[in-house]
């Protein structure tokens, strides 16, 4: 069975996407941590970070270093915060959100709910600084 980013991936349910290549895509939480919080992953469904092909890996953490550059320029942040947890969805996927301190990296932080405007706002922001940085 494909796995709910496999289906964000596939158009079966939406996602607000900031990247995109052929093996790596990058859409953001549904519950972010902070504003901007974004998810790596890539199209081929691996559970654990520790199967992936190690070429597959260096490309999720290249695109991941990529975004962490445009989250921490479009959120005016000090760091971008990475996290590989792989406990919510049997699919590869690297956490990685702007960040002003350690309490940020807490995932009873997040927001299981936020506003439609806050997520497109944030997609729109991420967008831009990966703009400026290509």
């Amino acid at each position: 069975m494909a796995s709910v980013f496999t289906k964000i991936i596939d158009g079966e349910l939406p996602g607000r996407f900031v990247y995109e290549d052929d093996e790596v895509v990058a859409f953001l939480t549904i519950a972010p941590i902070t504003q901007g919080h974004t998810l790596v992953v890539p199209r081929a469904e691996v559970d654990h970070w520790q199967d992936v092909d190690p070429a597959l890996l260096n490309k999720v953490m290249g695109v991941a270093q990529l975004i962490g550059k445009a989250v921490v320029r479009a959120f005016n942040a000090q760091r971008a915060g990475v996290i590989i947890a792989g406990l919510e969805v049997p699919h590869l996927h690297v956490h990685v959100f702007p960040t002003n301190n350690l309490s940020d990296f807490g995932f009873a932080n997040a927001d299981p709910n936020p506003s439609p405007e806050s997520l497109d706002e944030a997609q729109a922001k991420i967008k831009a600084a990966l703009a400026e940085l290509r």
